[in-house]
């Protein structure tokens, strides 16, 4: 397709009439060149109840793990296995330059912390070289993560940031167009009654409590040496309550004088609950639950506590992007010619240095892989050298020449050239 056919039938999710944008352009009340200026509207907000808590840095912890496994646009052969990476503008969406703002790993960080905050994460392609109402077959150059505000039989309200006004907006588009990863931890994080909605709700208590405490009241009861049932009395009484709030307050030291026969008794002194053991349970439990421990979010965990935290969180979490991705994005042609969208991890992560070295030798020895894939996979440069390459255990000799690499022991036997006989 020529250029002059990609402007035409290139399409934008902002743009398109048949998706009934709901919110105004304000691009032209500003009369500004650049569009209005305001706080960052595109990146992810966790709400302010979560925010004054744990539950923040748990999200943080889950996304940055998550985000670090690459997804790719990959081509599988008969038996599923890797084969290329397919060059192609969901490939670079996903691996480069999802949008104006985020990088790829940004978008995939941006698209785990929403699913998790809000239990479903909208994957929306904004801009595509063709209509994907007209069909199936288009090519997605832009990709944004928003989050659904209504739910309709085969449509979705979405609240999705819009580069073009620097504004998030509301459009509704179709279930088939958009990919909605829902959280595969829905259960125990953003169910109502969830282990996660309790420990928010006893964590805001708790703030309540500390805010009540640390407000500055003295909360003082003052007996007065007369009964106070009278309304002349009760008005007495209150008198004296402001001429000593005044003393307090209006003292550059705070301190006030009471006559002798007034008795002064303090309550602000620390209630004793059971808060702080409930938030603990809580907390350990949603541990739990999610399949970590208070080890890996701080980062002392064991290899055994790692691979537990990733194959019960981060890969049910990775799983449902790449399938809902492989459902939403791929045409059924395209799986029959064994497309894909697959996540891949650096094995070597948790993988200390001298176990590094290990497992290089077994697999060299094995003839797994070869001394450069194990280079590149610790970050070295490949070398030059032709061995380098090969699949070959280098701690066995080399067949002599002659020789069957399948058999040393069989000689292959060739013909010795006859002689040119001199004259004939």
């Amino acid at each position: 397709m020529g250029i002059g056919g990609k402007l035409v039938h290139a399409w934008n999710a902002f743009f398109d009439t048949s998706s009934t944008p709901v919110s105004t352009n304000p691009f032209a009340q500003t009369g500004s060149e650049y569009g209005p200026g305001s706080a960052r509207q595109d990146r992810p907000r966790i709400s302010v109840a979560n925010e004054r808590t744990t539950i923040a840095s748990i999200y943080t912890r889950i996304a940055i793990d998550a985000s670090s496994a690459k997804i790719r646009h990959v081509r599988l052969d008969d038996d599923e296995r890797f084969l290329e990476v397919i060059k192609s503008p969901l490939n670079n969406c996903l691996t480069l330059e999802p949008n104006l703002d985020q990088a790829g790993r940004a978008f995939r960080r941006d698209l785990v912390s929403t699913m998790l905050s809000r239990g479903v994460a909208a994957v929306v392609p904004v801009v595509t070289s063709i209509s994907p109402t007209e069909s199936g077959s288009f090519d997605i150059h832009k990709l944004r993560v928003g989050h659904v505000v209504t739910w309709y039989p085969k449509h979705v309200r979405l609240s999705v940031y819009n580069e073009d006004t620097g504004r998030r907006e509301e459009i509704i588009l179709e279930k088939r167009i958009v990919a909605l990863v829902e959280n595969p931890l829905f259960d125990v994080m953003n169910e109502p009654n969830s282990t996660l909605q309790r420990l928010l709700r006893k964590l805001s208590l708790l703030d309540a409590i500390d805010e009540q405490s640390g407000s500055g009241k003295l909360d003082l009861i003052i007996q007065l040496p007369y009964v106070v049932k009278s309304e002349a009395k009760r008005a007495q009484a209150e008198a004296r309550r402001q001429d000593i709030e005044f003393q307090l307050t209006g003292n550059k030291y705070g301190i006030a004088y009471t006559d002798g026969s007034e008795k002064i008794t303090q309550l602000n002194r620390p209630v004793e609950n059971n808060l702080m053991g409930q938030v603990e349970f809580l907390t350990k439990k949603l541990y739990t639950e999610l399949g970590t421990t208070e080890d890996v979010m701080n980062g002392t965990a064991d290899e055994a506590a790692m691979l537990n935290y990733r194959d019960r969180t981060i890969n049910p979490i990775l799983d449902a992007i790449t399938e809902e991705m492989k459902r939403k994005f791929l045409t059924k042609t395209a799986r029959t010619q064994n497309q894909s969208v697959e996540y891949y991890r650096n094995p070597f992560d948790l993988v200390t240095i001298s176990t590094v070295a290990d497992i290089a030798d077994k697999f060299a020895r094995n003839e797994i892989t070869s001394s450069n894939e194990i280079r590149q996979a610790i970050g070295m440069r490949p070398s030059k050298d032709p061995k380098a390459d090969e699949l070959r255990n280098s701690n066995m000799p080399l067949p002599p020449p002659g020789t069957s690499a399948a058999n040393p022991a069989t000689q292959v036997l060739v013909k010795p050239p006859v002689p040119a006989q001199i004259g004939a």
